[in-house]
């Protein structure tokens, strides 16, 4: 498949740490499109795994829950009913792509027991689920991550780490009956079955079907979540109509569940715990998911997130701190540059409460990460304030567009050995981790000038403190990026253009003391990195 050719223009905006709106769609829907390629490949590993894999039945609920798609796809938008795609009508139509094995078969009819039963037609499409403007493409008149619950569910950010889980399970050689990775691919099989289901309502397709709570749990992606009265893998019965959902469990009250629109439902029963958004960033901008129930929103294993792996259920009071934060983001975002506030419109899908590790101090202090298969998410630590938070979000969306720029333009061939000195971290770095954190660096160094500048800022001193600081840090690690012999063609130019935003920054400098100080800092790190590293390290800019 061919993908988006990034013009020079979109190239230098990016290397700016900028990006216009042409720029950044192009950006988004190219994710877009890769997210599914990837669901794509879910169905293919499916239908191709042995039985001992994937068994029959469940490669038939996959199918089955993928027609579901399909059919929620192909009705129009709210508002926008057509002749051919009327709400309640399944479309007929079978789609080329349909996953090996699919193609002439009916997915609700070859269902296991338990799977779906739509009331709105008996023949739903079985074929994989497509956009009719193109893959990743918006449609016509609206953003394509809102138009449709189909689209809006499988460019959720946090879909991509069930698809992932799910590739590493089919993809893994047959293990013992019972194991670990057969249960973990049941529960990720599972969970689609539910994504399917929070698609359907959302398009308001009735249907019955049974899906099955996780460890006590039956995670609603943006909904919500049922706790059931026994714990384990718990099979619910679940029933849609008129706007409601039914969940029918064993040995306990059935709990009526009131869709809302959006995010969230409502129930009065104590075991429903609904989905929570914040309000958009700005006046039309929509209600953004805050994340506290998902079951894909861990940070994976490794020394890459430290402490950050451990996703916090906010409370009422969690949740508070949270809606204060946010009700001021966009003006600090707008005070740092009328750009950070678009790009966090255009790239921020949703915000994943973290618990804030033990090494965070009080007063502005906070956690954050991104991770490159939920594009899209934000994990972080409770704000203390709302330049802090908004802060966070320009950090952290540099790493999700240069990421995402590196999946369409080869920036460097840099091997993966660890052996940069990077202000800002104890350890080694590779090429590609240093090329990362200076970008984000500057990004933070121009936003907090740009808020420095702004007359009358009751933290005026402490922005420009900041500038200095981060503008000393991406000083000391320009060199190694611009002088490494890795870099492609047009990696130079990204690279030399970066260097160019730092060394414009000098037209408006940050008070002597505030320099003085920041360089004093950096040249400390330097030297106890050289002390600690220097001797087992080949040369390098450390």
């Amino acid at each position: 498949m061919m993908f988006p050719v990034v013009p020079e223009r979109a190239l230098l905006e990016l290397a700016r740490t900028e990006g216009g709106s042409d720029t950044l769609t192009l950006l988004v829907r190219d994710q877009d499109t890769r997210r599914l390629l990837l669901l794509r490949a879910v169905l293919d590993a499916a239908e191709g795994a042995e039985r001992s894999v994937c068994t029959a039945a469940q490669k038939a609920r996959l199918r089955a829950d993928w027609a579901l798609l399909t059919e929620a796809d192909r009705l129009p938008s709210p508002g926008a009913p057509t002749s051919e795609h009327r709400p309640g009508r399944a479309a007929t139509r079978r789609d080329r792509d349909a996953p090996p094995g699919a193609r002439g078969t009916s997915a609700v009819a070859d269902a296991p027991t338990g799977a779906w039963s739509t009331h709105a037609a008996d023949d739903a499409p079985t074929g994989a689920w497509r956009s009719r403007a193109g893959a990743g493409a918006a449609p016509a008149g609206g953003d394509a991550r809102f138009a449709n619950p189909a689209r809006a569910r499988l460019f959720h950010p946090l879909t991509g780490p069930w698809a992932r889980s799910c590739l590493r399970g089919l993809d893994a050689a047959p293990g013992p009956a019972g194991g670990e990775r057969e249960r973990r691919l049941r529960r990720d099989l599972a969970h689609f079955s539910a994504i399917a289901a929070v698609v359907a309502a959302g398009a308001g397709i009735p249907f019955s079907t049974r899906l099955t709570a996780r460890a006590g749990v039956l995670a609603l992606p943006s909904l919500g979540a049922l706790h059931t009265a026994r714990s384990g893998d718990v099979p619910v019965d679940v029933t849609c109509t008129e706007g409601r959902l039914v969940l029918r469990q064993a040995d306990a009250p059935d709990v009526t569940v009131h869709l809302e629109s959006g995010v969230g439902a409502w129930s009065g029963a104590l075991a429903w715990t609904p989905a929570h958004a914040l309000p958009g960033l700005t006046p039309t901008a929509p209600p953004l998911p805050l994340d506290d129930l998902d079951p894909y929103r861990e940070l994976p294993d490794g020394p890459g997130h430290g402490d950050l792996r451990t996703p916090l259920a906010l409370d009422d009071a969690e949740r508070k701190r949270w809606l204060q934060a946010w009700s001021g983001t966009a003006l600090a975002l707008r005070t740092g540059g009328a750009q950070r506030l678009a790009e966090a419109g255009a790239l921020l899908r949703c915000l994943v409460p973290l618990e804030t590790p033990h090494d965070v101090g009080t007063g502005r202090g906070s956690c954050s990460a991104t991770r490159r298969e939920a594009f899209g998410a934000l994990l972080s630590s409770t704000p203390p304030d709302p330049v802090t938070l908004a802060a966070t979000l320009v950090h952290e969306l540099q790493h999700a567009k240069l990421a995402a720029l590196s999946d369409l333009v080869t920036l460097h061939r840099a091997g993966p050995a660890a052996r940069y000195f990077a202000p800002w971290r104890a350890d080694p770095r590779p090429y590609d981790g240093l090329l990362q954190g200076t970008y984000s660096h500057l990004a933070l160094a121009a936003f907090h000038q740009r808020r420095a500048l702004v007359d009358g800022l009751p933290d005026r001193d402490w922005a420009w403190a900041q500038h200095a600081r981060y503008r000393a840090q991406v000083g000391a690690a320009l060199p190694a990026l611009v002088g490494s012999p890795d870099l492609t063609v047009r990696g130079r130019r990204f690279v030399d253009e970066m260097a160019a935003t730092h060394e414009r920054m000098a037209e408006h400098p940050a008070p002597r003391g505030h320099v003085a100080r920041a360089q004093a800092y950096v040249a400390s790190a330097r030297t106890l990195w050289t002390r600690r590293h220097a001797s087992t390290l080949p040369p390098s800019n450390g």
